[in-house]
Formats: structure tokens, C-alpha cells, sequence
């Protein structure tokens, strides 16, 4: 297919920094806690992206527990995912969130992003860890020039991108530690854990131990993120 077709017919090109931010373990949290938690878990992950929006409008759109933004510039985006995250990280009873940031050319319909621009931003979601937020270049220097902390990972393999894209993790919201999310459903230890051995993981409830403890192999993020860690 020729990537250098015309724009098509009602659509306009624009430039914008698209973002992406999703509930890392919101589907294990639906299967071990069943439908009922779950819609309270996403309404209160709403509220939040509501208030962190402020005048800004509403998300382009939500795709089950995750919210796709389109925003003018970089600086918007952290501004506004800077209230995002810090709140959600502070709710004990929302999983760790997973962010992906990018900036460049897209085509706008309406109130609806599209192009590469915007498939590199959900790969770049989908590949970070609970609680993280990776970005490409031209975020992470307005980050940097904002004061914000932008750690350069090198360049990253995207599913179904043929290139590499440099990747950078960007801090906005307090650190997570590993050793203290519940490999099931990626809540944060932020009060006492309900059972944390020295070797074993931490969980969030009875409920999500029983989970792990009868399928240790649907949950592989655990020991993944220990040993990253360790090294």
C-alpha cells in the first residue's frame, strides 16, 4: 500500500500528542472480584479522569478501562495527566495505571484521532509496567525543560512497528515498587499488606492469594518485575 496517499475526504491533518492510560490489571481485578467491583473500580478511574481534565473536554474516547486522549501539545499532556496519575496512585482501591504518550502528525474526523502517531502511542501503553508512563522524544524533552524526571530506556520493539522507537519513562506520580503490587490484579500495597512472606509476593485480599495460588502461570508479572529489579 502507498503510505504517501492524499488525505482523505473528511478528515483533517493536524499534529497532536495523543496519550493513552488504562488499568493495568483491571481484567484479572473483573475475573477474581467479580462484574460489581469491577464498575466501581472504572467509575471511580472516570471521576478522576474527569476532574484531572478540568476545561480541557472530555477523552477522545474510552475503550473498555482505558481512556485515549488528544491534546494540542506535550505540555497539555503533562499538565493534565500530572492531576491524572498522582490521584490515581493515591486511591488504594485502583490498580496501578499503564501510560503511553507519544506527539506527531494525525488525521482528525470529528472528535477521533488516526495515523501512526496514534497506533505507536497504545503499543507504547500496552508495553509499559504497572504504574509507569513511557513516552517518545519530543514529550520527553518538554518534560525535561518542565523540570520533570525523563529516563532515556533506548530504543524499544513495538508490536506490529518495524521500526524501534526510543522510549523514556516519565515520573509524574510516585514510584512502584514491585515487590509491593498483587501479581493479580496490580493494586499498590499503599496500608498493610494482608499477606506478604520473604519470598512470596504481596496480595491485595484473600481473594486475589487463592487466585495466584491456583494459577501462578496467569500471573507471570511478579517473579518478571523482581527480577528486573534485582539486576
Amino acid at each position: 500500500m502507498d503510505g504517501n496517499v492524499s488525505k482523505p475526504e473528511n478528515f483533517e491533518s493536524a499534529f497532536a500528542t495523543v496519550a493513552f492510560v488504562d488499568l493495568a490489571g483491571f481484567s484479572a481485578l473483573t475475573d477474581v472480584h467479580g462484574d460489581a467491583s469491577a464498575i466501581r473500580v472504572l467509575k471511580r478511574f472516570e471521576e478522576f479522569v474527569h476532574d484531572a481534565l478540568g476545561g480541557h473536554g472530555p477523552p477522545i474516547k474510552w475503550i473498555g478501562d482505558e481512556a485515549m486522549f488528544g491534546f494540542p501539545d506535550p505540555a497539555t499532556a503533562l499538565e493534565v495527566l500530572g492531576r491524572l496519575l498522582p490521584a490515581c496512585r493515591s486511591e488504594p482501591e485502583i490498580p496501578l495505571t499503564r501510560t503511553g504518550i507519544n506527539h506527531g502528525p494525525v488525521l482528525r474526523r470529528a472528535n477521533d484521532l488516526f495515523g501512526s502517531t496514534v497506533n505507536i502511542a497504545a503499543r507504547i501503553a500496552a508495553k509499559a509496567a504497572p504504574g509507569q508512563l513511557l513516552a517518545t522524544e519530543p514529550v520527553a524533552s518538554i518534560a525535561k525543560a518542565s523540570g520533570i524526571a525523563a529516563k532515556e530506556l533506548g530504543p524499544a520493539r513495538l508490536r506490529s512497528i518495524v521500526n524501534r522507537v526510543p522510549l523514556y519513562s516519565i515520573e509524574l506520580a510516585p514510584m512502584s515498587d514491585p515487590v509491593w503490587i498483587c501479581p493479580v490484579c496490580k493494586m499498590h500495597a499503599p496500608f498493610e499488606a494482608y499477606r506478604k512472606t520473604v519470598s512470596g509476593p504481596w496480595f491485595c485480599s484473600a481473594g486475589c492469594a487463592d487466585a495466584y495460588r491456583r494459577s501462578p502461570e496467569t500471573y507471570p508479572g511478579w517473579v518478571e518485575a523482581v527480577a528486573v529489579r534485582a539486576t
